[in-house]
């Protein structure tokens, strides 16, 4: 694969049901895809939208992949997520999951994938997604925003998020 060819996507990534086990395996399985240059702590955050089950436990990945967005998408997280039993309520969007992952952020690329857009809005939002990825990269400059992750996420504050040290995730 040469340099040309590498792309490198933020990943987020998130459970409520059986969080210590299938966060490690999701990182383990996108090791498949490409080269996981990173992982960010753990953290535990209240849900959103549906509030009546377990809090999530999320984290974030850059994986560096000779995959595009739309492969990435269809291909290697569909096969993750289905492997992990992954079960999606058409109803209740914000439903307890064994895993969820989603492209945060794709090189410096603006687009959409299926009904998702990247960059992700909600990482102007969402602690638990602006945090994590600030690990990653505190200096990647967000593609329509212009502010580093760094000041997104200071922006944001923890905001009842909690990290988590007990549950552990490794790059490849």
């Amino acid at each position: 694969m040469s340099e040309a060819t590498k792309h490198r996507a933020y990943l987020a990534l998130g459970s409520n049901i059986s969080p210590e086990t299938n966060l490690p395996a999701a990182v383990e399985r996108l090791a498949d895809y490409g080269s996981v240059i990173s992982v960010s702590t753990v953290w535990e955050s209240r849900p959103v939208g549906d509030t009546d089950q377990a809090n999530f436990l999320n984290a974030a990945v850059l994986l560096q992949t000779p995959l595009s967005a739309e492969e990435l998408k269809r291909v290697a997280i569909a096969a993750i997520e289905q492997r992990l039993g992954r079960v999606r309520d058409p109803q209740n969007k914000n439903a307890a999951r064994t895993i969820d992952i989603d492209i945060a952020l794709f090189n410096q690329d603006v687009l959409s994938v299926g009904e998702n857009r990247i960059p992700d809005p909600e990482i102007l939002t969402r602690p638990f997604l602006a945090v994590p990825l600030a690990e990653l990269d505190p200096e990647y400059v967000h593609p329509t925003d212009g502010r580093t992750l760094r000041t997104i996420a200071e922006g944001l504050g923890e905001c009842g998020t909690v990290a988590r040290v007990d549950v552990q995730l490794r790059a490849s």
